[in-house]
């Protein structure tokens, strides 16, 4: 798998395998992320691909300090070769070349599947309740 910076040539790609994956919701555009992502400063997209085909992603931005992993995805075949550490790494990877030195991420309550992962991984519960609040 290579690892690069996706464009907006690659939404249409990207948001198929967001919604293969099961990362998206009814109220929430993945395409109006993508661009969001790509149009922002201090943020970005990660593409894996094999063969020139998109097989994974990974969406990393941050405020300055804090790091934030979004869309981590790998099609459903792939899955199990260690394509979404690899992922991980060049997200890390990134936000350390943008002078973050924390990373966090969210994961849905239930989805004892990925937390295991990312445990794998090194990431540890950050004892913090996420609160949101709808502004449209």
């Amino acid at each position: 798998m290579q690892i690069s910076g996706l464009t907006l040539a690659h939404s249409d790609d990207a948001a198929a395998l967001w919604h293969r994956a099961g990362l998206t919701r009814p109220w929430n555009s993945p395409e109006g992320d993508f661009r969001r992502a790509l149009d922002g400063e201090t943020s970005t997209i990660l593409g894996g691909f094999d063969n020139g085909f998109l097989i994974g992603t990974v969406m990393v931005g941050h405020d300055g300090h804090r790091g934030w992993v979004y869309y981590l995805a790998v099609d459903e075949n792939r899955r199990g070769e260690g394509l979404g550490a690899r992922l991980m790494a060049a997200a890390e990877g990134w936000l350390r070349e943008q002078g973050a030195v924390k990373i966090q991420l969210m994961v849905r309550t239930g989805n004892e599947a990925v937390v295991g992962f990312y445990d794998r991984l090194g990431y540890e519960d950050a004892a913090v309740t996420v609160r949101a609040k709808w502004l449209i």
